[in-house]
């Protein structure tokens, strides 16, 4: 039987979790290994300076005590399964809210797929994109992002892995019914419109504390042959997108090249 790791960063209680289970389980065996607590935006994050430890919630599901969701695929993929033995597909998610354009480098979800592809083993990440304070997945929950990784994975398990290695699938949902899809759209990361909220506030002792603020998703028009996440999510579409981890700019290596020479003399 095949066999999949699941992760996420919204904390091993979340709905998107458990949906998430709930969908994958017909498939294949399941192995959850998730945070204790919310650890959303601890993006690429190991835990070097305090000991970590497996709590067993359930048969294959276990928390990881304050761990992050790279911790929860680095400890799982070399500490929980047998030697020899390792799952056909990693996959973190359903994240609650959007991780679209350079949010992803920001993202614990996308963060735990990265992990699990530099360990070598086919990952995605998946979210569920909100509108407004997210009252859609309130009222229709994960139906389609559950359909959506059911359809994605059997073609994995029957085709392969359509990426090479060092490259993940990132899926963004609409926040929409099943019915109400266009259907799925290959798409390149879009360009967040980034602001600088933050609160500043007082405790009864005087202390200024500081609340970074949620941000809008607010989007800058990049028009390309191939269609933004946004783009495509805000037009009713699946949002797939191929990430790699190799981040070198190969474009400007010969500008940089002819910078470098100046500098030298």
């Amino acid at each position: 039987m095949r066999e999949i790791l699941i992760t996420n960063d919204d904390g091993y209680e979340a709905a998107g979790l458990h949906a998430l289970i709930e969908a994958l389980r017909p498939l294949a065996h399941i192995t959850v290994v998730a945070p204790t607590i919310e650890k959303s935006a601890s993006s690429h994050s190991l835990t070097l300076t305090r000991p970590l430890r497996f709590i067993e919630v359930d048969d294959d599901f276990f928390k990881l005590d304050d761990g992050t969701p790279t911790d929860c695929i680095f400890l799982a993929l070399n500490k929980l399964y047998a030697e020899g033995k390792r799952p056909d597909l990693v996959i973190s998610g359903i994240n609650r809210g959007a991780n679209m354009g350079e949010d992803i480098t920001y993202s614990g979800t996308v963060a735990a797929a990265m992990e699990a592809v530099l360990q070598g083993i086919p990952a995605i990440a998946i979210s569920q994109v909100c509108e407004g304070a997210c009252e859609r997945i309130d009222k229709h929950g994960y139906t389609l992002a559950q359909e959506s990784i059911v359809q994605i994975v059997k073609q994995i398990f029957a085709e392969g892995f359509p990426l090479p290695k060092r490259h993940l699938l990132n899926i963004n949902i609409p926040p929409l019914l099943p019915g109400q899809s266009q259907g799925l759209r290959i798409t390149r990361a879009g360009r967040r419109a980034y602001g600088n909220h933050a609160e500043v506030h007082r405790n009864p002792r005087g202390l200024e504390y500081y609340w970074i603020g949620l941000p809008r998703l607010d989007w800058i028009d990049t028009p390309g042959a191939i269609p933004t996440d946004f783009e495509a999510v805000n037009s009713g579409y699946v949002s797939l997108t191929p990430v790699q981890l190799d981040l070198t700019a190969y474009g400007e290596v010969e500008t940089l090249e002819q910078w470098a020479g100046e500098v030298r003399n």
